[in-house]
């Protein structure tokens, strides 16, 4: 399909001259071991889902560094930096890119905007911005994906749901569908978040200690968990 061909990132593999030692973090977790070994296919939408600690956030971040994008948030070429916290894995991937597929991309994840929205204040754009600041969490969230998010390119997000309400949820799935239908742009998206992994057409993988699978949506662990909850709290609470 010419719509994969685009894609600014079609597989992600190891790197044999840059190998990774596999007996220290990161490649004993399971999922970043199974990526270097087995490389990992990705779709116009991929989504990661998983359990804290199953490696999915771990796995975002170094694709993004290995695109060119930083890891506390921003565009190709950013320099938001504050204190180094990152794998060494993205030193050890290797990106297949799809031919005169675009080199612009973005990257957001929830637990550093607060340091982003200070490195845009500090280097605007010749443009006026909105002062992220100002907002609430979430509404800095979405506004940012509306203001950035757009086009041909690569564009990555590590558990935005943790900024966001239902509501929130529901705006960004809207706004990352429309963007999935842009001749040459590509999402990956790692979440919590049955409403976000359900963008439509999305390849799913499901992260845990067996490394990561594709799945079904219906399948995954967390839409089963939170049917069962919503179906009976008092139920499910007291087995806990």
């Amino acid at each position: 399909m010419e719509s994969m061909a685009r894609l600014p990132v079609r597989r992600v593999c190891g790197d044999e001259d840059h190998a990774l030692e596999r007996r220290r973090w990161p490649a004993t977790i399971p999922a970043v071991r199974q990526l270097l070994d087995e490389g990992l296919e990705l779709g116009v939408i991929t989504v990661l889902s998983g359990e804290n600690g199953a490696g999915k956030s771990t796995l975002v971040e170094a694709i993004a560094l290995a695109f060119g994008l930083s890891a506390e948030g921003g565009s190709t070429g950013a320099r938001n930096h504050t204190r180094e916290s990152e794998s060494p894995l993205h030193d050890s991937l290797r990106l297949e890119r799809g031919p005169g597929a675009s080199r612009r991309g973005y990257f957001l994840r929830a637990e550093a905007m607060h340091g982003l929205f200070t490195y845009l204040e500090r280097n605007p754009g010749a443009r006026p911005e909105p002062v992220f600041h100002e907002m609430s969490h979430g509404e800095s969230f979405v506004q940012l994906v509306n203001d950035r998010f757009r086009g041909p390119g690569l564009w990555m997000l590590d558990e935005p749901e943790s900024a966001l309400s239902l509501t929130g949820c529901l705006a960004l799935l809207s706004r990352l569908g429309d963007l999935a239908r842009t001749p040459g742009a590509q999402i990956i998206l790692s979440t919590h978040s049955p409403v976000l992994a359900a963008l439509p057409g999305a390849v799913i993988y499901e992260v845990g200690d067996w490394g990561f699978r594709r799945t079904e949506w219906a399948d995954l662990d967390m839409v089963r968990q939170w049917r069962l909850f919503l179906d009976d709290p008092e139920r499910f609470l007291h087995f806990l």
